[in-house]
């Protein structure tokens, strides 16, 4: 899937950073860098119905786009040097609760997932949870797969978050604000022959930090959606 040519047009780009040059070789980053992203997605795709089912793998969704929005953003580069894709769940979408990323670029292939950057009523829910169910979280993070990621990963607080006893068997737990697991690797990594074997088992390892976080926050969406339908129902009058 991926070659050598990947990491040459990719380092190219860096140097290159404008839209004239990246038009005029957007074959190439489609040959080189598109396709082989295609491709894994689409062997994901096959091999999530085992894996993960509530994950969506749709190259719609999952395929970043090349372009950076930089309406907010002191560097006005318009390309990403790298390519990557994001696997969110099902009922959260994208950019939304726990999910899987992986990207390819010119000094690094990383490769991990999580609770990236909830916003504070998810967090609480999440926490709420980790409180009602820490051990089901240390069995996972403590798991040999997870422990060789280098375990739970995040910024922390660096006190017990209010609402919560500071005693707390989930005390340690409680204090992220993020929950993540990741491997970063040498960019040679993505033409390496067992990459994709790799990547696929990194994701499995994740996942089931993906299902606890996610439990609480797809309960909630359904909930909502619920009481939306039933409010709209009332509203017609039915």
């Amino acid at each position: 899937m991926f070659t050598p040519k990947t990491l040459s047009f990719l380092r190219s780009l860096k140097r290159n950073n404008k839209r004239e040059w990246f038009h005029e070789g957007r074959e190439q980053y489609d040959q080189h860098c598109r396709g082989p992203m295609l491709e894994v997605i689409a062997r994901l795709g096959e091999d999530f119905q085992r894996v993960a089912p509530e994950m969506l793998i749709d190259p719609k969704v999952n395929l970043l786009r090349p372009f950076r929005d930089t309406r907010f953003s002191e560097d006005k580069t318009p390309l990403k040097t790298h390519v990557g894709a994001t696997i969110p769940n099902r009922v959260l979408g994208r950019m939304n609760g726990a999910g899987l990323y992986f990207e390819v670029a010119p000094g690094w292939v990383w490769i991990g997932g999580g609770l990236w950057r909830p916003d504070t009523s998810q967090l609480q829910l999440v926490r709420e949870h980790v409180a009602a169910n820490h051990k089901q979280l240390t069995k996972i993070v403590t798991s040999p797969g997870f422990k060789k990621l280098g375990g739970l990963k995040g910024d922390r607080m660096t006190r017990v978050p209010r609402g919560f006893a500071k005693d707390h068997p989930a005390a340690d737990y409680l204090q992220y604000r993020q929950f993540m697991a990741f491997r970063e690797e040498p960019a040679a990594f993505a033409h390496s022959r067992d990459f994709y074997k790799q990547l696929l088992g990194t994701f499995e390892t994740i996942v089931p930090l993906l299902r606890f976080i996610n439990e609480p926050l797809v309960e909630s969406a359904q909930t909502s959606r619920k009481s939306h339908v039933f409010d709209e129902d009332e509203h017609r009058g039915w």
